[in-house]
């Protein structure tokens, strides 16, 4: 829970009534590798804040191939209620932990903490920025530049995570990904 209030408070202030009640409405969840925290086709039971592992969003496209869009790693909020497309899923790369709270407790955080929407908007936006910074030019660059654009986006990410996922998020093969990463070496 010290992890998610000290994120938190990067983009506001909370006094400790606050941070109180914010702890009395999270719990703690562990997801171990290949679990999902968000299921395609299903309405997302809560919100999380990832304290440890990495997560993948991926879908499968209409030839049923699965695609890997993007991966989130430590301090992380995932909150997408609004905006949730069924499609998509989110799964663990590795092992898990996530504080996470239930739609109705975040409304109570809402209606209760005053600027409580407006300093999640300010993660959301941040989270939002770097994504659309890590994605960049990928699609007009070459394999070994995208690669060598995930390694110096995702630093503590590209041991961590198997390459077939790699791959599949730099939209390459795997033999492909691995004849680069042996050319760069």
């Amino acid at each position: 829970m010290k992890a998610f209030i000290t994120f938190l408070l990067q983009f506001g202030s909370l006094n400790q009534q606050q941070i109180d009640l914010i702890a009395s409405k999270a719990s703690e969840l562990d997801l171990t590798t290949g679990s999902y925290f968000w299921e395609a086709g299903k309405m997302p039971k809560h919100i999380g804040f990832l304290v440890d592992g990495i997560i993948r969003v991926a879908y499968y496209d209409n030839k049923g191939e699965e695609i890997t869009k993007y991966f989130f790693d430590e301090n992380h909020l995932i909150k997408d209620w609004d905006n949730f497309e069924a499609t998509f899923y989110l799964q663990a790369v590795t092992d898990c932990k996530f504080i996470t709270f239930n739609k109705k407790d975040w409304k109570e955080l809402s209606d209760t903490i005053l600027d409580w929407d407006k300093m999640i908007n300010k993660v959301m936006n941040k989270h939002h920025m770097e994504k659309m910074d890590k994605i960049g030019n990928m699609i007009s660059q070459d394999a070994t530049t995208r690669y060598l654009e995930f390694l110096e986006n995702f630093p503590n990410m590209a041991n961590r995570i198997p390459l077939s996922y790699i791959a599949s998020y730099l939209g390459i093969t795997q033999s492909s990904l691995s004849r680069i990463r042996k050319n760069i070496g």
